[in-house]
C-alpha cells in the first residue's frame, strides 16, 4: 500500500459496499466507524487518482475525526529524495548572486547515445535548456493521451484489486484499454452496483 497526501480524493469499499468518497480525513473517519461498526469487511480505502490502496494507521490513540488525519495516521514508503545532497547542517547557506533565481532545478543522471548528447550541445542554451523545452512540448501535446493512459491503469488497479474474481473482469479490462465504454458496461452490469459505478467512473470519468 502506498502513503498519500491527505487533501487526496479517495473512496472506501467495505467489501463491494461503497462506504465512503471524499478527501482523506473525511474518508479515514467513515472507515474507523465502519470497523466500530462491526462491518463486514474487508474495509480498504482506494485512491481515485491511482486507484492504489491507501494505508491508513487507525491503530493511534487519538481520535480520528474529519479533518484530523494527521501524518503519524498515513503509512508507507516515503517520497524518494533529490538526487542532489542537502549541504551540512553546519554549513551556511549560500549566498544567492545576480542573475535569474534557482527555479527548482533537481539533478538527476540522464543516460544518452552520443549523437542524443551532440544534437542537444547544439541547440541553443545547451542541453538542459533543450531537453526541458523538449519535455515541456511532449507535456503538452501528449497530455490528453497521459491523462486517458492514467485513468485507464486508475481504473485497472481499483478493478484487479476488488473485483479480480468477479465474472467478466477480464473482458471488462480488455474494453477499459480499448476504451469501449459500451462493451465495458456490458462486462460489469452484473458486478456489484457500487463497484460498477466506481470503476466506470474512473476508467470513463461517468
Amino acid at each position: 500500500m502506498n502513503a498519500i497526501d491527505s487533501l487526496s480524493v479517495c473512496t472506501a469499499f467495505d467489501g463491494h459496499r461503497r462506504i465512503a468518497s471524499g478527501a482523506l480525513p473525511a474518508v479515514a473517519h467513515a472507515v474507523r466507524l465502519a470497523l466500530q461498526a462491526n462491518a463486514a469487511g474487508p474495509v480498504l480505502i482506494y485512491s481515485d487518482t491511482t486507484g492504489q490502496l491507501v494505508d491508513i494507521d487507525l491503530r493511534a490513540d487519538r481520535t480520528v475525526g474529519a479533518g484530523n488525519v494527521g501524518d503519524a495516521d498515513v503509512t508507507g514508503s516515503p517520497p524518494p529524495l533529490p538526487a542532489v545532497a542537502p549541504l551540512p547542517a553546519d554549513s551556511p547557506p549560500e549566498a544567492r548572486g545576480r542573475g535569474r533565481p534557482r527555479l527548482g532545478v533537481v539533478s538527476r543522471e540522464v543516460t544518452l547515445l552520443p549523437r542524443h548528447w551532440e544534437w542537444l550541445a547544439a541547440q541553443p542554451g545547451g542541453a538542459s535548456v533543450a531537453l526541458r523545452k523538449l519535455v515541456e512540448e511532449a507535456r503538452r501535446t501528449r497530455q490528453e493521451d497521459d491523462q486517458l493512459r492514467q485513468r485507464q491503469e486508475a481504473a485497472y488497479r481499483f478493478m484487479s484489486s476488488i473485483a479480480g474474481d468477479l465474472a467478466g473482469f477480464e473482458e471488462a479490462s480488455r474494453a477499459l484499454f480499448a476504451q469501449d465504454q459500451m462493451r465495458f458496461a456490458q462486462h460489469v452490469a452484473a458486478w456489484p452496483s457500487d463497484v460498477r459505478e466506481h470503476a466506470t467512473k474512473l476508467a470513463f470519468g461517468t
